[in-house]
């Protein structure tokens, strides 16, 4: 079990979840986050999983402090995420968030470039089925546009890593820098994830599209893993630093003017990237902290603030605010938790922002 990536457990056991019938289905779907947390957890510090493959040394299962960490709050994602969603009968989505959910905590794991490849690519084609899954004209049609997107950001992933593994035989996932061609590829491919400005469009465009559960799904693990990339191979790289400046600043306004509510949460998530990523362009130890407890916390109440929205859009049927009042009063369990999460990401004392 211990050169076995923890990943492949939630991965693997989503495939028959279309099989089992549906009250064992919703035990198996928690089973696998709790046993994949338990295993990141407990487990040591090392590298696992070492393969040879044409030549090629690759650290399938990489255990340290910075992907302990993500792997951690990724596997309590997916159980949040499954906990929500137990209220639905839907296999197609509820493997789909699991896959989503393992291929994240994979490339979290992921010693090397090309196994950081394959589950990069894998968040990708699992997690637009969360935005299909509405079943509208809008939902297929930014779905399309989020998986040309995605796998885009993968094409250059695989294009980087091998123009870096032809310039220095190495496939090791460590510090990158931008003084390679390489190295700027892989760049900008994290970039797209991670929703860079003139890169982020997909993510106001997709997120709101999906299904109430799917949002939440969504939230956790794209970006999240995208600023695990960048603290991994690029911390105190300068242009990271007015990246992140613009990335805090301009989503606001679009917010601002925002009538959907889940558009408002998608560029509020898009502005809380930005001090995620200029912390990492910083990259001292105190900086690459707080950039990881700052995206920790984020998933959290993000997490929860989609929740709330997605409830009021179970209710009511909407989300536009225009249609929207006095929720506080016929939903006072949601505004209660709405207003956990916003404390939260308004940095209200004794709260995680």
């Amino acid at each position: 079990m211990t050169e076995l990536n923890p990943a492949l457990i939630i991965i693997l056991g989503a495939l028959p979840l279309a099989i089992i019938p549906s009250t064992l289905r919703k035990a198996w779907m928690l089973a696998l986050p709790i046993l994949c947390l338990f295993l990141v957890t407990s487990g040591e510090a090392g590298s696992f999983g070492l393969v040879n493959v044409m030549g090629m040394e690759l650290e399938t299962y990489r255990l340290d402090g910075l992907s302990r960490v993500f792997a951690i709050i990724f596997s309590i994602a997916a159980i949040l995420g499954v906990t929500y969603g137990l209220h639905e009968n839907d296999p197609l989505q509820e493997t789909a968030g699991l896959v989503y959910a393992g291929s994240a905590i994979g490339a979290a794991l992921a010693g090397d470039l090309l196994t950081l490849f394959v589950f990069w690519e894998l968040t990708a084609l699992s997690s637009v089925f969360l935005i299909w899954a509405r079943g509208t004209d809008r939902s297929y049609r930014a779905g399309m546009r989020y998986l040309m997107i995605q796998v885009g950001s993968g094409v250059l992933l695989l294009a980087g890593v091998l123009i870096h593994y032809a310039g220095t035989g190495s496939l090791a996932f460590g510090a990158l820098g931008l003084d390679t061609p390489g190295g700027a590829i892989i760049f900008i491919a994290f970039g797209i994830k991670c929703a860079f400005p003139l890169l982020h469009n997909w993510l106001p465009d997709a997120y709101p599209e999906a299904t109430g559960t799917g949002s939440v799904w969504l939230s956790a693990f794209t970006t999240k893993l995208a600023v695990y990339a960048l603290a991994r191979g690029y911390a105190g790289t300068e242009i990271l630093i007015w990246i992140g400046v613009v990335m805090t600043a301009f989503p606001v306004f679009f917010a601002i003017i925002e009538n959907d509510l889940r558009r408002v949460l998608a560029y509020s998530l898009n502005n809380q990237l930005g001090f995620m990523v200029t912390g990492v362009g910083i990259g001292t130890e105190l900086a690459l902290n707080g950039t990881v407890a700052h995206a920790f916390c984020h998933i959290l109440y993000k997490a929860l603030l989609f929740m709330s929205v997605g409830g009021v859009l179970l209710r009511t049927g909407t989300v536009k605010v225009s249609d929207l009042g006095g929720l506080h009063r016929s939903m006072p369990w949601t505004a209660g938790f709405c207003i956990i999460g916003t404390a939260s990401i308004a940095a209200v004392p004794l709260f995680s922002g």
